[in-house]
Order: structure tokens, then sequence, then C-alpha cells
């Protein structure tokens, strides 16, 4: 498939114009960075408390940010998380100073139940129990329950009549909370105890015991992620560097490959491309995270590959009609990758979009990034790289350093 193989577009009548445009953008993403909306910074820079949980029924979230607020909690960021009637919530809090211990206080860590240790997140949770299963006194909770604890409960309460010896777990135990596990895990939370008795190999005495000395409670935790400020502040800082090397090695490797105005002009077309791209990204709300910066990195890649694309056409034209002026070489070298360039971004917007569309909300904002990245990115390598270089050359090229020399 091939079209727009034999365009005259003139790029560079419109340089002017569209650059007034891009400066535009670029200021106003700067003030809404730093001003307006700033950044809806995540836990991995931050600090903090992250926990993903399911409940029975939809929660309210006006009664659960009351519920946290009440437990010291007055910041916490609570939105509904998964797809409609999951009734699944993702709550946010910054490091408290009081309750800043374990494993709040260390590295980063993921739990899915069973064994916190005391911290934020199980003062949280303490709260949140509180609440919703202040009626449920009956035992362990086979919603927030380990496997290996509730195979010690098995052993303990033996419905089976198996014959347990004192200090040993039967394996047939160990297979019954491993099933249980594998429902509560493929479900996110057990709602009834009918569930259970549908399990294969779950016999209904063992199923009556736990009914009789445990409950099911109303929520059951599907993540928790603590990260303390000090790693906080380590991955904020490795990301920024990451972020400002990979600019330094684009522009020393087309600088290299091609001639140093060529990086300046790639160079330019990146810093446009993440500025506007970051404007909107806090404008959208979505959490700046470490995904967001491989989503940067896949951006600035991208935008590069583009722009390389277009400089590589400039330099073979350059040696064919030597006699031709620089801004004559750019439409051409212009409109004659145009076919390729439309086509591969919007080969890759498909793909993203439907990322974006059907991937779920971990991945929406990365999505979100490189859709306006692409985009940016596409009209960037057009009317910023290009025009730079047309610049570059006009006041620090050749002929300007000659006329410089005559002057004086």
């Amino acid at each position: 498939m091939q079209f727009l193989t034999d365009t005259r577009i003139d790029f560079m009548k419109y340089r002017l114009p569209l650059a007034v445009v891009s400066l535009i953008l670029v200021v106003g993403s700067l003030i809404t960075v730093l001003f307006v909306k700033k950044m809806n910074i995540g836990i991995d820079f931050a600090g903090g408390t992250q926990v993903t949980l399911r409940f029975k029924e939809q929660p309210d979230v006006d009664q659960l940010r009351s519920v946290l607020g009440d437990a010291g909690f007055p910041a916490a960021v609570i939105q509904r998380y998964g797809a409609p009637g999951s009734n699944e919530v993702l709550i946010r809090t910054p490091t408290l100073e009081e309750t800043d211990q374990g494993s709040a206080a260390g590295g980063s860590d993921s739990e899915s139940g069973g064994g916190l240790k005391k911290g934020q997140a199980t003062v949280l949770l303490e709260a949140l129990d509180a609440r919703f299963n202040s009626g449920e006194t009956v035992g362990t909770d086979l919603n927030r329950e380990s496997a290996d604890a509730l195979a010690g409960q098995l052993a303990d309460l033996d419905p089976d009549g198996i014959g347990v010896v004192a200090g040993n777990i039967p394996d047939s135990y160990r297979e019954v909370a491993t099933q249980i596990l594998s429902l509560r895990r493929d479900n996110s939370i057990i709602s009834s105890w009918d569930e259970l008795r549908s399990l294969p190999g779950v016999s209904g005495a063992a199923v009556d015991a736990l009914e009789r000395e445990g409950h099911l409670g109303n929520f059951s935790i599907l993540a928790v992620e603590n990260v303390g400020p000090q790693i906080g502040s380590e991955l904020k800082s490795q990301g920024i560097w990451a972020v400002v090397l990979s600019l330094l090695g684009m522009l020393i490797y087309i600088a290299v490959r091609f001639e140093i105005r060529f990086g300046i002009g790639a160079v330019a077309a990146i810093a446009h491309d993440v500025t506007i791209t970051l404007g909107l990204y806090a404008l959208a709300g979505f959490e700046f995270n470490v995904t967001t910066i491989a989503a940067f990195l896949t951006l600035v890649g991208y935008s590069v590959n583009d722009t390389v694309v277009v400089f590589d056409r400039v330099r073979e034209n350059m040696r064919r009609a030597r006699r031709e002026s620089l801004e004559s070489i750019l439409n051409t070298s212009i409109n004659q990758t145009l076919s390729r360039t439309v086509m591969t971004s919007g080969t890759t917007l498909l793909v993203v979009g439907t990322i974006f569309f059907f991937g779920g909300d971990v991945l929406r904002g990365f999505a979100f990034l490189l859709l306006i990245g692409i985009v940016v990115g596409t009209y960037s390598s057009v009317f910023i790289a290009s025009p730079v270089v047309l610049l570059w050359e006009k006041y620090f090229g050749r002929a300007a350093r000659s006329q410089r020399a005559r002057v004086k």
C-alpha cells in the first residue's frame, strides 16, 4: 500500500506560524506542570502506601474517605479501580511519620494479604476492618488468611478426622488451603460459603468447620505496596538522569553520524515532544510513576528514530543536489519520507489506541502518554527538527560565519 508518494508540500513555508503554536504549547505545558495542575506523583517517587481492595458490595467512596480521615489519613487518594462493577478500590496515602514503621519505612514490597508488617498498611486496614467487618468476631478472615495459616487452622480443627500429629500439617489440608486461596485469587474475593463447597477435594466437613471457626470478610486485599520516602527520592533522581542522559546520548550519536546542526535539531524536537506531552499528561491527571518514565524513554526513542529517517534522506539529497538551498532540500526530503512517516505513526497509533481503550487502568496512563507523544513526535520531526536545522545554519553555518568574518 502506497500513498503520498509524489507530494510537493512546502513545509518550511509554515515554519514560523507553527513555531509560534509550538512555543505557546510548550509554555502552556510548563505552566500547567509547575503552577496550575502539578503532577500527580505516584508513590514510586513520593513514598507512601498503595492498597488495592475488592469489596463484596460497591463501596461508598465518601464513606471510605471519612473512615480513613478519622484513622489519620486525611490526604488519602481513593479511586475506583478495575472494570465497572468489580467493586475494586485503589487507596494511596503519603508517608506519615507516626505510622512509618516496618515495611513502610523500608524499601518497596508487594503483598496480597496475611502477615502484613505493622505500618501504614496495617493501620489503614485496621480502620477499614473496624468499619466494614465490625460485626465479624469469629476466628480468622478467609478473605485475608495466608495459605500456611489456613492449613495450620485446618490441622488444628482436623474436620476430616485424619488424626493429626501435633506440629504436623498433613498434605491433604495444605491442598485444601491451596484450593481455597486459588478460588480467592481467581474471584478476588470469596462472597459465600457455597463457593467453597463446590471446590473439588474440599469436604463439606472442612467447610463447616471453617464456617464455625472463621468468617468471610467484606473486603479482600489484592495488593499492598509500600515505598519509603528515601527510596522514592532515589527513584525520582534516577528517572530524571535516565531522561537527561538519553537526550545527551541522542545528541552525541546524531552529531557523530550526521552533523552538530542535525543533533541540535533532533534534541530540540525531543525536548518539544517531552514538554508538551508532559503538560497534557499532567492535565489529564494520570499518575506519574516509574512506568511513566519508561513511556517517556520510549517516546524519546520513537521521536529520534522518526527524525533520523528524515535527516538521513536530507544527507543523501545534499550530496545529490549541492547547488540547491538547504530549505529546498529539507522540503524535498520531508516529502519523500512523508508516506513512511504517516504509515509508521498510523500503525503504531492503532496498537497504542487499543491498549488505551482495552488495556485496563494500569496501562491507560502509559498508553495515553504514547498516544499524545506519537502525534506530537510526528509533527515535530517535520515542523520542529528541520526548521531548527535551518535556523542553526542561518546563524551558525558556514555562510553566517563567512559573513561575520567579512564584516570584521
